[in-house]
């Protein structure tokens, strides 16, 4: 799955300084403006390619709340080659703090090489510079690169453009729903179906290596964890358990599933070693334990439980001890959620009728909600840790995704071409 190569550039490489740094720890209110103007080519095909090129990573960088694309009706410097010098005093007045300037070319062998160079504008410095040498296809792929590297420059946290979302594609009436496995590129390009010999599946999650999913699935009439290989198609069934099970997830190392199993009446959370196919039980309680996510570092598990009167958050260590409840909210609380990061716990909460997304810290404090609706449910993080994807249905309409910052002032719809919900992020891709 390496699509992209990232070539030798020649281009000079610097960290990005003085004014080209937003302080996201400190919370942002004003973004950054960028310049992003179409990248240059020799000739029709190459230029349609770069103003494609810069349209992605336009639309990235501005979707992520933290920069302000300027328009390029404005732009006065046109830039036709990876080589001209940028005309600083003409970007200063548009007021550019940042300013892309891209090439897009094309090689004997049939590949292209896409170029970038980033600028401080106030400085007139170079900040960053890279090319990466790709197949015709899969230039978008690359232009998810390029604004993963200008994020990660300027904010100093890492990007999540270059990423996928997999998701559950909803069609039929409501007493008769299908539903099928679907992929797609984080903002929503290149969608494709997964599963074609299934019609009902659930809850698919990412593992590490963002090469295989777990899912459930109602094949046959029957609820079964399955993995899922992306690259082959391969599906397969996650052990053959007397009862329903559901709710998996990968560990943060992808040797474990972690799952609910309902036996003898029962839920419990149960943890299966991938290589061995053993399955050990974690919880023993009679409350219904479910939605289990692990800690980045593997050692703890959120997930919840009725076990104290009302659906509310616990974490535990990881081999099942030390269970200790986290929610004290008002309202009930499930699909727990771990961040990438280690810092946070992403839930749905239900009070009055309404539903909520939101955050708290580990240990329960710092509530704050992101989003909320007649139904918006299962959060899932980018995996920088700072924004999240959710679904949302408002009353007699269609399940469509969403994602939302941890600031909750920059929400998003995915477009997709079906009725869509159950998402979830994939890691950076490989």
């Amino acid at each position: 799955m390496a699509l992209v190569v990232a070539g030798g550039t020649g281009l000079d490489a610097r960290s990005a300084r003085a004014e080209l740094v937003i302080d996201i720890t400190r919370g942002v209110t004003d973004p950054l403006p960028i310049a992003i103007p179409d990248f240059g080519g020799a000739d029709g095909s190459t230029l349609s390619m770069g103003r494609n090129v810069a349209g992605v990573i336009g639309n990235d960088l501005g979707g992520s709340g933290l920069f302000r694309v300027l328009d390029k009706a404005a732009y006065l410097d046109p830039l036709p080659t990876l080589a001209s010098m940028p005309q600083f005093p003409s970007w200063r007045a548009l007021n550019a703090q940042a300013l892309v300037q891209g090439e897009v070319q094309a090689l004997p062998d049939g590949r292209l090489r896409i170029g970038y160079r980033l600028w401080d504008v106030f400085a007139g410095t170079q900040a960053l510079g890279r090319a990466f040498t790709v197949q015709p296809n899969n230039w978008r792929r690359a232009a998810h690169m390029i604004a993963d590297d200008i994020y990660k420059a300027i904010t100093g946290e890492g990007g999540y453009f270059d990423t996928h979302i997999v998701y559950v594609a909803e069609t039929g009436p409501k007493n008769n729903r299908v539903k099928k496995l679907a992929i797609m590129d984080q903002d929503g390009a290149n969608q494709r179906i997964l599963s074609t010999n299934e019609s009902l599946v659930m809850t698919p999650r990412f593992s590490p290596s963002a090469q295989e999913i777990t899912y459930l699935s109602y094949f046959n009439g029957v609820p079964r964890v399955y993995l899922f290989n992306i690259e082959t198609g391969r599906r397969e069934l996650l052990g053959d358990f007397p009862g329903m099970t559901f709710a998996p997830r990968f560990s943060p190392d992808g040797n474990r599933v972690i799952m609910s199993m309902a036996k003898d009446g029962n839920t419990e959370l149960y943890e299966m070693d991938l290589r061995t196919r053993r399955a050990t039980r974690l919880t023993n309680h009679p409350a219904i334990d479910t939605s289990p996510s692990y800690s980045p570092d593997g050692r703890q598990i959120t997930f919840n439980s009725d076990r104290g009167g009302s659906q509310q958050l616990y974490v535990m260590n990881a081999d099942g001890s030390g269970v200790q409840r986290i929610s004290f909210g008002d309202g009930t609380y499930a699909t727990p959620v771990w961040s990438p990061r280690g810092d946070l716990i992403a839930f749905t909460k239900m009070k009055g009728g309404r539903f909520y997304i939101g955050v708290m810290r580990t240990d329960g404090s710092g509530e704050r909600i992101l989003s909320e609706g007649y139904l918006v449910e299962g959060p899932s993080w980018a995996p920088n840790g700072r924004v999240l994807t959710f679904y949302r249905e408002e009353r007699a309409g269609r399940p469509t995704l969403y994602v939302v910052d941890l600031t909750g002032q920059h929400e998003r719809m995915i477009g997709t071409s079906t009725e869509a919900s159950d998402p979830a992020w994939s890691p950076l891709l490989p």
